[in-house]
This record gives C-alpha cells, structure tokens and sequence, in this order.
C-alpha cells in the first residue's frame, strides 16, 4: 500500500505589530469578511491555532503562529512596523 501524503498550502499574512487578536486576524487573512462570521467560526470550535482548537476571540497570536479556519492554514509572519508618516527628520552630525 502506497502511502500518500497531501501539500497543504500555508499562506503567509504579514502583521505589523507585537501580536494580534485571534478575530481580528481571521478577518484580514481573509477567513471571514466579518467581526459576527468570526466570533461565530471560533465559538463553535471551527479554528485552531498550532493545532489546537482556540474558543477564545480574543487569544494573542504572534509571529510563527499557524491559524486553520475554512479549510486552509494560514501562517503570521512579521513584518516591518510601520513608521508614522509625516516630515522626516534631520540628523545633524
């Protein structure tokens, strides 16, 4: 018997920040288009968070995390934090 062994897709999501709530990042890695669609995935067991089904909306992930929500994986990958905009500043020698 063959065995077979499936590749599954993980798609990278780059954060900006310390870390982000569990909701908050189903919604901008495009899992689900709402706050409610959210809430409703993770309350009823739907996500996982490095394999481990996460009931919590408000649980802290951060860079490395791997999330699981509709059928795909998704991974947090740092990003660069932003930099206020505005005028740049003169360093003097």
């Amino acid at each position: 018997m063959k065995k077979v062994t499936a590749r599954v897709r993980v798609t990278q999501v780059p954060v900006h920040t310390e870390y982000i709530k569990l909701d908050s990042f189903l919604k901008l890695a495009g899992a689900c288009l709402t706050g409610g669609e959210a809430k409703e995935m993770i309350c009823s067991g739907g996500v996982r968070v490095n394999s481990e089904v996460v009931t919590v909306r408000g649980k802290k992930l951060h860079p490395g995390d791997r999330v699981t929500a509709a059928g795909k994986l998704f991974e947090l990958q740092a990003a660069p934090l932003r930099r206020p905009e505005g005028p740049e500043e003169k360093v003097s020698p």
